[in-house]
C-alpha cells in the first residue's frame, strides 16, 4: 500500500509539475521567443566575431562592429530606398493628399483603380474616427506599443551580445551534466544545432536582398506601377516560408491589372523566374538547404506556430522546426552529428570554435 501510495504520489506530481511548466511556457512565450531570437542572431553572427577575433579583434569589439554594419545598413535604406517610396506613395493618391473632407471625398469620387481603394479606405477610416477622448487613449496605447517594440529590439539584440560570451560557460554547465560516453553527441549536437541557426539567417538576408533587388529592377523593366515598394515588400515577405512568395506574386499581379493584362502577365511571370532561379540555383548553391527542411514541414512547421502562437511568431518556425529536426535526428534516428554537413555562408559555419 505504501509502496502504491508513493508511486501514485510521485506520478501527481510529475503530471502538476508538466502543466506548470505547460501554463509557465505559456504565460512567458513572448520573453522565451524573444531570447530565441537572440539565440539565432548569436548564431548568425559568431562566425563574423570568431573570424576577427582570429585576428587579434577583441569579441566585445566584434559585437559591436556587427551592430555597426547592421545600422549602416538601416541607415543607407531609408537614405536611398525610403524617399524614392514615398514619393511613389503620393503617385499613386495622384500627387497631392486631400487635406479635407470635401477634397478626400471629391478626390475618391473621381479617382479609378488602385487610387480609387486607397482613397475609399481613408475616408472609411476617417468616418470611423473616435472621439476626442478616445484618440488620446488610442494615442498612448500606440505610443505604449511602440515603447514595448523598442524594449524588445533592444533585449534581443543584448541577448545576442551576452550569448557570444557566454555560450561556451553555457555548453560547459550541460556537459557536465551529461554521461562521459554522450558528451561527443552532445557537443556536436550542440555545434551542429548552432551552425544550422546561423546558415539559415545569414541565408535568409542574402535571400531578401537578392530577391528584392532583382524583382525592384523586374518590375520596373517590365512597367508595374510602384516597383520599388512591390519589390521591398518582395524581399521583405521571403522572411515569411512558402507564404510570403505567394503573398508577394498576388499582389504584383493585382497591381500589374491596373495597367493592362500583359503588365500583369509579365509580373507573374517576373516572380515566378525569381522563384524558380532561387530555388533551383541560389538556394541549392548558396544555402544549400541550409537547416535539411524539406518543404512540406517547412509549411506545416509555418502553419502549427502561427495556429498556436499567432503571425508575429511565423519567423521564428523555421528555426525551431530545425532544432527539432536535428534532436529527431540524432536522438530517434541515432544519426552521428558530427557527419552532417552545413554550408559556409559568408563564413565557415562549423569550423569556428568559440
Amino acid at each position: 500500500m505504501r509502496g502504491t501510495a508513493r508511486k501514485a504520489a510521485v506520478a501527481t506530481l510529475v503530471v502538476i509539475g508538466i502543466v506548470v511548466l505547460a501554463l509557465a511556457f505559456w504565460k512567458l512565450r513572448v520573453l522565451i521567443s524573444l531570447m530565441f531570437l537572440g539565440l539565432v542572431i548569436a548564431a548568425a553572427m559568431r562566425p563574423g566575431i570568431e573570424w576577427l577575433h582570429e585576428r587579434r579583434i577583441p569579441r566585445s569589439v566584434g559585437v559591436g562592429l556587427h551592430y555597426l554594419a547592421l545600422a549602416g545598413l538601416v541607415a543607407l535604406f531609408l537614405w536611398l530606398v525610403v524617399p524614392r517610396a514615398v514619393n511613389q506613395v503620393g503617385d499613386a493618391l495622384g500627387g497631392s493628399v486631400p487635406t479635407s473632407t470635401s477634397e478626400l471625398n471629391r478626390a475618391t469620387r473621381n479617382s479609378t483603380g488602385i487610387k480609387h481603394t486607397i482613397l475609399q479606405a481613408v475616408q472609411k477610416r476617417l468616418e470611423k474616427l473616435p472621439t476626442a477622448s478616445s484618440a488620446f487613449h488610442a494615442s498612448i496605447g500606440v505610443t505604449k506599443a511602440a515603447f514595448e517594440v523598442l524594449i524588445a529590439i533592444f533585449f534581443t539584440f543584448a541577448v545576442a551580445a551576452y550569448w557570444i560570451f557566454e555560450r561556451d560557460r553555457a555548453r560547459r554547465v550541460v556537459l557536465s551534466l551529461t554521461s562521459r560516453e554522450h558528451r561527443k553527441v552532445v557537443y556536436d549536437t550542440w555545434e551542429l544545432i548552432d551552425a544550422k541557426l546561423g546558415a539559415f539567417v545569414r541565408g535568409q538576408l542574402i535571400l531578401i536582398l537578392f530577391v528584392g533587388i532583382v524583382l525592384s529592377l523586374a518590375f520596373w523593366a517590365i512597367g508595374v506601377p510602384f516597383w520599388l515598394l512591390l519589390g521591398m515588400f518582395a524581399g521583405v515577405v521571403e522572411i515569411i516560408p512558402v507564404i510570403g512568395p505567394l503573398a508577394a506574386g498576388a499582389v504584383a499581379i493585382a497591381v500589374g491589372f491596373t495597367v493592362s493584362w500583359q503588365v500583369a502577365l509579365g509580373a507573374g511571370l517576373a516572380v515566378l523566374g525569381v522563384r524558380l532561379l532561387e530555388d533551383y540555383i541560389v538556394v541549392p548553391r548558396v544555402l544549400g538547404h541550409a537547416v535539411g527542411l524539406s518543404p512540406l514541414v517547412v509549411l506545416v512547421s509555418v502553419t502549427a506556430i502561427g495556429l498556436l502562437l499567432g503571425g508575429v511568431y511565423i519567423l521564428l518556425a523555421v528555426p525551431i522546426a530545425a532544432v527539432l529536426v536535428t534532436l529527431v535526428d540524432v536522438i530517434v534516428r541515432d544519426k552521428d552529428p558530427a557527419d552532417e554537413e552545413v554550408p559556409a555562408l559568408l563564413f565557415p559555419a562549423k569550423d569556428a570554435e568559440a
